[in-house]
């Protein structure tokens, strides 16, 4: 009897082993089919292929997790009534005014180029004016909510319902009551950064608000790398704000928060608010069924300053990896200079590059990227890649606390590209982003002043500096790069 029972658990431990093991087999064979078929970046193709190979039913796991865009082909349905990701350049150069004609054609060619990465083309007439952290971006937006008389589209990636945040859902409820039509859009993996949710704030007080992709259980772990990480605010169809700001206390300095955070944010006003309203619309759309239009949404919009603007959208679907084509564009036209501002800076092989001929051809690079980040690991991967940069000749700075989140693109005197893009592959592959490409001297020499401030607050990193770096650090740093096309 006890033999038997002996031969049955060894019986049962083997048919468990052997199904084990046809099931690691199966997943993982299906995920490099899936990798060797589907996968479009090498450099994180290879990284998830080592992982599969060394690590099956795991490594396959995350891949499914991690490494799969499932969004791609559903984005399409949503987006289609914009047009086409890629269509006709201008006709022309758009009209510029500018006294150097070298100049004049260099910038009509990039514009022509610019246009044609983009699924909007370039407006006229536009004033952009930039808002230094929380303490000039927040009361701007609450003013204008709060003088609302028609419409208010609100996304963000992170919006809190306390402190600074609360003050919003005051305002957006107010309007709502004097009739104005309020819509809200959150992302969904944003919401939980802080309770309670917004969400359920704003549904108590009337106002209709949706997350982005909230999905449930799989489905959510399948979608949680695909990240709304918008910020659009338009009032009343003409007046917009976006940039890279969150609705959170961190970014009221004045106010002394326990984490505090700078940040960059814009109010635009202008022809270019109705390419804001539509990228809205489209993701209001998607998540809501609802579609928005008629004057309260699209009023007709007058000339408000001298500023070409470009809206650039990028996202894991027919929008894939516009912004990275966009950012080289930018980078091969530069004549003179380059500065890049990112809170996280782990650049694709391309932009490695694009910035490394910048250098070589002469042009004056400049880098600030945080010395201590919010994300750790992402410092350490980004430590690995300054020495090839500093080869080339590019000059790289980091810079105190508190931590900085703004991020622009100056290039020469003329161009400033601004938005809410992330120089990582998260960022540029998985999120759906907004970015303003804006042809502007004033512009371009505002945001120069506060680059230029920010440069002299930080610290310029040597090739030196790198070679007297601990073994240990340097370790800790080549295996914080090994996860670069998952950060």
């Amino acid at each position: 009897m006890v033999n038997a029972m002996h031969a049955s658990v060894i019986l049962e431990w083997h048919w468990g082993t052997i199904s084990l093991a046809i099931l690691t087999l199966t997943v993982s064979i299906t995920a490099l089919l899936h990798l060797l078929i589907h996968h479009r970046d090498h450099r994180s193709a290879g990284f998830w292929f080592a992982l599969i190979v060394f690590s099956p039913l795991i490594g396959a796991c995350l891949y499914g997790l991690l490494g799969i865009n499932f969004v791609r082909r559903r984005g399409q349905q949503y987006r289609g009534n914009i047009g086409p990701a890629y269509h006709e350049p201008l006709p022309d150069f758009p009209s510029f005014a500018d006294t150097d004609p070298l100049q004049l054609e260099r910038d009509g060619l990039l514009a022509i180029t610019l246009d044609r990465i983009s699924r909007f083309h370039f407006s006229e007439s536009n004033d952009v004016t930039p808002l230094v952290n929380g303490d000039e971006a927040m009361p701007a937006m609450l003013e204008a909510i709060r003088q609302a008389q028609t419409s208010i589209a609100l996304s963000s990636y992170i919006f809190e319902a306390t402190h600074i945040g609360a003050q919003f859902v005051e305002a957006l409820t107010e309007a709502h009551q004097r009739g104005v039509e309020v819509r809200v859009m959150v992302d969904d993996a944003g919401t939980r950064y802080s309770w309670p949710p917004i969400t359920r704030v704003l549904r108590k007080r009337g106002v209709l608000v949706r997350r982005f992709m909230p999905n449930r259980f799989v489905l959510r772990l399948l979608t949680m790398n695909l990240r709304n990480h918008k910020k659009i605010l338009v009032v009343d169809g003409f007046i917009g704000f976006t940039g890279g700001m969150n609705i959170r206390e961190g970014n009221m300095l004045a106010r002394n928060p326990a984490h505090p955070v700078q940040d960059l944010h814009f109010k635009i006003i202008g022809p270019v608010v109705a390419q804001m309203q539509g990228v809205f619309a489209e993701d209001w759309q998607f998540c809501a069924g609802e579609i928005l239009e008629g004057p309260a949404w699209f009023p007709p919009i007058e000339p408000a300053g001298k500023t070409h603007v470009l809206g650039i959208v990028d996202g894991p679907d027919e929008d894939l990896e516009v912004m990275p084509v966009a950012l080289f564009a930018a980078l091969s036209a530069a004549t003179d200079r380059v500065c890049v501002m990112t809170p996280y800076f782990l650049p694709t092989v391309i932009l490695m590059a694009a910035l490394k001929l910048c250098a070589t051809r002469g042009v004056k690079v400049t880098i600030v990227t945080p010395a201590k980040n919010n994300i750790p690991v992402v410092s350490w991967a980004a430590r690995t890649l300054y020495a090839e940069l500093l080869e080339a000749g590019c000059h790289i700075y980091e810079s105190p606390g508190p931590f900085d989140h703004s991020k622009m693109l100056l290039i020469d005197g003329t161009w400033s590209c601004i938005g809410s893009t992330n120089w990582d592959p998260r960022s540029l592959r998985l999120n759906f982003e907004f970015n303003l490409a804006c042809r502007c001297h004033t512009l371009n020499a505002q945001l120069a002043s506060i680059f230029e401030a920010k440069k002299q607050a930080s610290q310029e990193i040597t090739l030196d500096a790198l070679k007297d770096t601990s073994t240990s650090i340097r370790l800790r740093n080549g295996l914080a790069r090994l996860f670069i096309p998952v950060l």
